[in-house]
């Protein structure tokens, strides 16, 4: 069976894992918005940050710009970017090791 196939059931889990992770994430910000504007409990900021770090960093980018939540909040803003530039070069490493992998082979 060619390498690319059997990654395939692998590619279909982490797409889905992203979806899910990514819409929890986003639904999380949505939540804690509106309990700031209730007066309400709110969602830690820590939690936030886990469901970027799960992966939902594009969730939590997108709600932060259509509900203007925390988007001023420091070290929130500091500990977000931080997460999303370690996933860059996260996955550029394994983009990397891929490729070259594949140019070995």
């Amino acid at each position: 069976m060619p390498q690319a196939l059997a990654e395939l059931p692998l590619l279909k889990i982490a797409g889905g894992w992203l979806l899910l992770v990514n819409l929890h994430t986003f639904t999380a910000f949505w939540s804690d918005k509106r309990a700031a504007l209730r007066g309400t409990w709110r969602t830690p900021e820590s939690s936030l940050l886990m469901g970027a770090f799960l992966g939902g960093t594009p969730g939590a980018f997108l709600a932060r710009r259509v509900f203007r939540h925390k988007t001023r909040k420091q070290p929130f803003v500091g500990q977000l970017k931080a997460i999303a530039f370690l996933q860059f070069v996260a996955l550029g490493g394994a983009v990397g090791w891929h490729i070259g992998g594949m140019l070995q082979a």
